[in-house]
C-alpha cells in the first residue's frame, strides 16, 4: 500500500483527503470512495480510498456516467442514492449485489460546485446503521460534497486542475485511539500467553501481527506470514472461502467465521472480527469428537489457479457484460475493468475484416503500436494473427521470448511481456485480445487459466455485441430513409429539422415528419410518432407519412386528412397506434389550420417574442375508432410567427413531469438568441440532453418569413443531433 506521502510531491489531491476524513468520522461511515470526473470526460475515476483495499474497490476503478452503478446516477441525476439494505441493492443494482453479495448501507452524492459536477461521492455503513440518515449525517455528507467541490472548482479556476492519477490513493484507516509505548510490549506479551492462535490483517489482507500459538496451528513460522496475505502464503488456505469471508468482514464490517482442513487431518475453527483499521483473526482447532463439515471444497481445497479475487473479477467483469449493447459498450468495460484489476498496462481488441486485423478498442499502446496492430494482413506470420488463426493463445514473458517466436518483431513499446489470446464465442474465432504488460512475466498455468477465461468473457460479448451492431444499423438504415432527405425549399417560409434516435437499445422509433408545398402559396407540415420501438413500428410509420403526404398533396384538409388516415390504419390492424400533428399553412394569408391526433401540443413563438404553448382540441389516436374526428384549429400566422412541432422524446424523460418538462422547453425557445432557424434547431435539440433510456426525438421548425426574423438557409439537410 502506498503511504499518502508518496504522492504529495506529484500532485495536489492531497487537499481532498480532510473532507473524506471528515464525513467519515462524523457519519460513521466504514468505508469511503471519492470519484472524479474529468473535464469533457463520460467516465468517474476512483480518486481516494478510504476504509477498503484498492484490489477490493479495482473493479470500480472506472465508472461510466451511464454504468446502473449507484455512483453514475447520483452524478447523472444530481441527487443522493440511499440503499439501505442488501435487498434494495440487488433490486435496484443487481451487477453490484451479484458482486458484493453481503450486508452493506450505501450513499452516494454528487460532487458540484455552482452548475459544475467534478465527481462523485460513495459511502458504506454496517448493516447496524439506522435504515435511514439522520440529518445531521445528511448535512456532513453535503459538506463534504461541496467542500470537495469547491476545491476542485478552485484549482480549475487557477488553472491547475486536480486531475485523477492511474492509481488512487488510500487513506490511512481512522483510528479512535491510540497505543501509548508502554502498552505494546504487555499486548504483545499478552497474545503470546493465550493458548488459541491469534493474528491481525489490515484492511489489504496483508498480516500485520501473529502470535507463536497461530504459527504453529497454520503449521510455518511467524516471520513466514508476517506481511503476507494468508491465502497467497499457504498453499491450503488458497481457497475463495477464507478471501471470500476476508472480503466479506472488510465491506459489512460484520464478524465472520468458517471451518476449513489443514491438511492432513487438523480441522482449524477462524472467526474474523473486523473494524476500521483491519480485521483480528482468533484461531482455535476443532476438537475431534465435534462433528466436522463435509462439504466438498472443505475437504479438497480447489486447484491454485482459481483464486478468490481472479473470480471476483471475472464475476464482475461478467455481470458488467450483460450491460454491454454494441462493440463499444464491450471495449469500454475492457479498458475500464481489465487494466486496473487484471494487472495488465495496455490492451487492444481486434477483429478480422476485409482479409485484415483491424483494432476496434485499445487503450495503453501507443500510436505507433496501435498502427501496426490495425494494418496486419490475415496471410502474415503474427502473434495476433496467428491466434485469430489457430485459436491458440501466446504467452511471452520476456521481448526476447516474442523475438524468438517472430525474429521479425520491433521493440515498439516499454513493454516486455505480453498475451495474445483468441477470442473464441460459439466455436468461432470473432477476434484476438492483445494484453501488455510493464514487466516480465512468467505466466503460470493458474494466470493462463484465469486469462482464457477472460478471452471467452470478452469473445461472447463481442459476439453478441456485433450482431447488435448489424441489426441496429440495418434498423436504422431503414427508419432514416423513410425521413425527408431534405426540406424542400417553400418561398415565404423558413423550416430546419432534426432526428435524434434513442439513446439506448436495439430497438428504433416510429417518429416521422414531413413539409409537403402544394398550390402556390401553400404548404403542410407533419410530425407523428408510430407506438413501439421495432422494425414494424419503423414500416408502419413509412405508410403513415406516405399517407398523411399523399392528402397533402391533394389539399385535404387538415381534419379530414388525418380522419383518413385514422381508417387508413384501421385497415391495415397493425395493433399499433399513431399520433399525428398535420399543419396547412396559408402562407398567401397569413393564416395556418392545425388538427392533432393525440400528439403533444405544438409551440407557437410571436413576432414579438412571446411564446406558448398552442392548445388544440385532443383527437384519438390514429387506428382506435373508425369514427374518430378530429376538430381543426385556425390561428394567425404572421410574419415572423414560428412553430416549433416536436415528438414526446424531446420532453420526456424518467422523473421529470411532463408539464414541468413542457414549461422549460417553452422556456427555452423564448430565451433562445436571435439565431439562424438552423441554429435554433440545435438549441432546442440539445436542451434535452441524451440519456441511456431516451425515447427518439423528431423536431420541425417552421417559420413564416418576413422583417422580423433575418434568418438563412431556407431548405435544410436534417441530421441527428
Amino acid at each position: 500500500m502506498q503511504q499518502l506521502a508518496d504522492f504529495a510531491p506529484r500532485s495536489g489531491l492531497e487537499q481532498l483527503d480532510a473532507p473524506l476524513a471528515d464525513v467519515m468520522r462524523d457519519t460513521g461511515a466504514s468505508v469511503g470512495l471519492l470519484y472524479l470526473l474529468p473535464p469533457g470526460e463520460r467516465v468517474l475515476q476512483l480518486t481516494v480510498i478510504s476504509g477498503v483495499s484498492q484490489q477490493i474497490a479495482a473493479p470500480w476503478a472506472r465508472v461510466t456516467i451511464g454504468a446502473p452503478l449507484p455512483a453514475a446516477d447520483a452524478v447523472r441525476q444530481r441527487r443522493m442514492v440511499w440503499l439501505s439494505s442488501q435487498e434494495q441493492v440487488a433490486r435496484r443494482y443487481p451487477q453490484l449485489a451479484l458482486v458484493l453479495p453481503y450486508e452493506f448501507m450505501l450513499a452516494a452524492a454528487p460532487v458540484t460546485c455552482g452548475t459544475s459536477v467534478w465527481g462523485g461521492l460513495v459511502l458504506l455503513w454496517p448493516i447496524w446503521h439506522p435504515p435511514q440518515l439522520s440529518s445531521r449525517e445528511r448535512d456532513a455528507l453535503g459538506t463534504c460534497c461541496e467542500s470537495e467541490g469547491v476545491l476542485l472548482q478552485q484549482a480549475a479556476d487557477q488553472g491547475q486542475p486536480l486531475l485523477p492519477t492511474d492509481q488512487p490513493r488510500v487513506l490511512a484507516p481512522l483510528r479512535s485511539g491510540r497505543m501509548v509505548s508502554g502498552e505494546a510490549p504487555a499486548a504483545f506479551e499478552f497474545a503470546e500467553r493465550l493458548p488459541q492462535g491469534c493474528c491481525a490483517l489490515d484492511l489489504d489482507g496483508r498480516v500485520t501481527f501473529i502470535n507463536t500459538a497461530a504459527g504453529d496451528m497454520l503449521g510455518t513460522g511467524v516471520g513466514a506470514l508476517l506481511g503476507s496475505r494468508p491465502w497467497e502464503s499457504l498453499p491450503w488456505l488458497h481457497n475463495p472461502l477464507f478471501e471470500d469471508r476476508y472480503r466479506a468482514a472488510v465491506v459489512s464490517r460484520w464478524p465472520a467465521s468458517f471451518t476449513i482442513l489443514r491438511p492432513p487431518d487438523q480441522w482449524l475453527f477462524f472467526q474474523l472480527h473486523p473494524d476500521d483499521s483491519g480485521i483480528s483473526i482468533q484461531i482455535t482447532p476443532v476438537p475431534a469428537e465435534h462433528p466436522k463439515p463435509t462439504t466438498p471444497w472443505q475437504h479438497t481445497p480447489p486447484a491454485p489457479e482459481v483464486g478468490a479475487t481472479a473470480l471476483y473479477h471475472l464475476t464482475h467483469l461478467a455481470a458488467g457484460l450483460t450491460q454491454a449493447v454494441g462493440a463499444d459498450d464491450v471495449v469500454q468495460l475492457a479498458c475500464d475493468q481489465i487494466v486496473p484489476a487484471f494487472g495488465p498496462q495496455a490492451l487492444a481488441l481486434l477483429t478480422a475484416e476485409e482479409g485484415r486485423l483491424r483494432v476496434i478498442g485499445t487503450c495503453g499502446f501507443s500510436a505507433e503500436l496501435t498502427e501496426i496492430f490495425d494494418s496486419q494482413r490475415l496471410a502474415s506470420d503474427t502473434p495476433a494473427v496467428r491466434a485469430l488463426l489457430t485459436g491458440d493463445p501466446g504467452f511471452y514473458a520476456t521481448f526476447a521470448d516474442l523475438k524468438r517466436a517472430y525474429p521479425p518483431a520491433v521493440h515498439k513499446d516499454e513493454l516486455p511481456a505480453c498475451a495474445v489470446l483468441p477470442l473464441i464465442a460459439s466455436g468461432r474465432t470473432v477476434g484476438t485480445l492483445i494484453l501488455g504488460y510493464d514487466r516480465p512475466r512468467p505466466f503460470p498455468a493458474p494466470e493462463r487459466a484465469i486469462l482464457a477465461s477472460l478471452a471467452g468473457l470478452i469473445a461472447q460479448a463481442l459476439d453478441r455485441a456485433r450482431l447488435y451492431d448489424i441489426k441496429h444499423q440495418t434498423a436504422h438504415t431503414l427508419q432514416t430513409g423513410l425521413l425527408p432527405h431534405t426540406l424542400p425549399t417553400i418561398p415565404g417560409l423558413n423550416a430546419a429539422a432534426r432526428y435524434r434516435p434513442a439513446g439506448h437499445g436495439i430497438d428504433i422509433g416510429g417518429d416521422f415528419y414531413d413539409l409537403i408545398p402544394y398550390g402556390e402559396a401553400s404548404a403542410a407540415a407533419a410530425i407523428g410518432d408510430v407506438q413501439g420501438h421495432n422494425i414494424t413500428a419503423a414500416a408502419l410509420m413509412g405508410q403513415v407519412r406516405i399517407a398523411v403526404h399523399a392528402h397533402a398533396t391533394a389539399g385535404t384538409p387538415p381534419g379530414e386528412a388525418l380522419a383518413r388516415t385514422n381508417r387508413l390504419l384501421i385497415d391495415l390492424d397493425p395493433g399499433l397506434f399513431t399520433s399525428c400533428l398535420y399543419a396547412h399553412l396559408d402562407l398567401a394569408h397569413h393564416r395556418a389550420h392545425l388538427a392533432t391526433a393525440g400528439h403533444p401540443p405544438p409551440l407557437i413563438r410571436h413576432p414579438d417574442g412571446h411564446t406558448e404553448i398552442l392548445h388544440l382540441p385532443p383527437g384519438l389516436l390514429l387506428g382506435i375508432d373508425p369514427d374518430a374526428t378530429y376538430p381543426t384549429t385556425e390561428i394567425p400566422l404572421p410574419p415572423g410567427t414560428l412553430l416549433a412541432l416536436y415528438t414526446d422524446g424531446l420532453i420526456e424523460t424518467p422523473g421529470t413531469d411532463i408539464d414541468h418538462a413542457t414549461a422549460d422547453l417553452v422556456t427555452c425557445l423564448a430565451q433562445a438568441p436571435d439565431q439562424t432557424i438552423d441554429a435554433l434547431a440545435d438549441t432546442l435539440i440539445n436542451h434535452c440532453p441524451p440519456t441511456p433510456h431516451q425515447d427518439d426525438i423528431a423536431l420541425l421548425l417552421i417559420q413564416a418569413a418576413g422583417p422580423h426574423k433575418a434568418t438563412s438557409n431556407p431548405a435544410l439537410q436534417p441530421r441527428e443531433g
